[in-house]
């Protein structure tokens, strides 16, 4: 049991709503820290690009690596993105599970995607014995080990609302401490939602749709907010425009923007 997942747990149990941004790498994890957030969680996306490879196409054990390294780089409770696990089979959720726990995250999120587009999502009754596994495997290891559910429909074209929360409602039963649906960009959605459970529920701020506040997302019952690889696509985003700026134009105006080395250089240096 590690003071990280405690301290995680302790967080969704407070009255307040917080946001979990989602750094890349071991630079953006210790600039969160910095910045004063309260927890942090693994971006698959963003560790993808950062590898020069699209989403889904990571091994398992380079992600587990790439968690481990993020979470030992900062004092700061990690949630890892670990999209469908390790496999498929309940099995294979709770080995999932067992090995986060032993690379020191605090929490971890599993869907319900399969990863096949011909079949994109589990059927319900093995995607709750997905959950159940994982949670009887947190139990063993780490009982304050935070497992987030995640309910995929809206992001792979059936956007059922009512589906959609009888599927997080199962998970709810079957064990899980938070519960998930990106790709919900509509706010009286994100609050029929929160309403119809009782656990804490993360809402995803960052994908393409409608933007909302910190607070907006509280009114609407939301506890935690991340930002998938939004920041990441950013930060991307303006690095591909300066390179189209030298290789098109032959200037290099962008450099104006660029973060000055000492104000860079501040987020990396130990205090002793």
């Amino acid at each position: 049991m590690s003071d990280k997942s405690r301290a995680f747990r302790l967080l969704h149990e407070s009255g307040n709503t917080f946001v979990i941004p989602n750094p890349w790498d071991i630079g953006t994890a210790r600039i969160l820290e910095k910045m004063g957030f309260m927890a942090l969680a693994t971006t698959s996306a963003g560790l993808a690009f950062s590898l020069g490879v699209t989403e889904g196409q990571v091994p398992w054990q380079q992600t587990i690596h790439h968690c481990r390294n993020i979470a030992e780089a900062t004092t700061l409770p990690v949630s890892a993105d670990l999209e469908k696990g390790m496999g498929d089979s309940p099995d294979s959720a709770a080995e999932t599970i067992r090995i986060a726990v032993d690379a020191g995250l605090a929490g971890c999120s599993l869907e319900d995607h399969t990863g096949q587009p011909e079949a994109p999502i589990f059927d319900l009754h093995l995607a709750v014995e997905r959950i159940s596994a994982a949670v009887e495997s947190r139990d063993a290891c780490d009982p304050n080990f935070v497992i987030t559910a995640r309910a995929e429909n809206f992001m792979w074209g059936h956007q059922d609302l009512d589906e959609t929360i009888l599927r997080l409602q199962a998970f709810e039963k079957a064990g899980a401490d938070v519960l998930y649906a990106p790709g919900i960009h509509d706010l009286s959605m994100i609050h029929t939602l929160c309403q119809s459970v009782k656990k804490p529920v993360n809402v995803v701020m960052g994908l393409p749709g409608n933007v909302y506040s910190v607070e907006e997302l509280s009114q609407a019952g939301a506890k935690r907010i991340s930002v998938g690889a939004s920041m990441a696509r950013f930060a991307y985003g303006a690095f591909v425009q300066a390179a189209q700026e030298v290789s098109r134009d032959g200037t290099f105006s962008y450099s104006k923007h660029a973060m000055g080395f000492s104000e860079l250089e501040a987020f990396f240096r130990i205090s002793t």
